[in-house]
This record gives structure tokens, sequence and C-alpha cells, in this order.
């Protein structure tokens, strides 16, 4: 029965967002989407340097990781200043 009423649920869901109207995005220019590209890029690095870091053991090892992580903040700051 909990399995009927999840799958309605996942209707009801995806019936919602199909009556919502889709915003339009502008193009964007080769410059922009390479920009976003290494961002996302810097974003998922980022991610995965904090997973190394929580089960880092070495103190030298987790002070490389953290020099790392300033690093690719700062590049996540210079090409998108509000984050």
């Amino acid at each position: 029965m909990a399995r009927g009423w999840e799958s309605k649920s996942v209707e009801a869901q995806q019936a919602a967002a199909a009556d919502k109207p889709a915003r339009p995005r502008s193009p964007m220019s080769p410059q922009e989407a390479a920009r976003q590209r290494e961002f996302e890029n810097l974003r998922l690095s980022r991610q995965n340097l904090l997973q190394q870091i929580e089960s880092a053991h070495d103190a030298r090892h987790r002070r490389m990781l953290e020099d790392a992580l300033a690093e690719l903040q700062r590049k996540m700051n210079d090409l998108n200043p509000s984050v």
C-alpha cells in the first residue's frame, strides 16, 4: 500500500511541474559556458577534497589537502565573487 501511495505522490509532483511554465533561459556565450563549466569542475573538486579531509589521518596529508582546498576556494572566488 505504501508503494502505491508513493507513486501517486510522484505523479502529482510531475503533474505540478508540468503545469508550471518554464522560464526561458537566455543563451550563454561560449565564454560564459566555459566559465560555468570551470566553476562546476572546481566545485566538484572542492567537494572531493572536503571528503578526503574528513577521512585524512596524517596531519601532513590533511594540511596538504587544506592548502589545496584554499587554492580551489581562491579560484572559485576569482570566477564568481558572490560565492
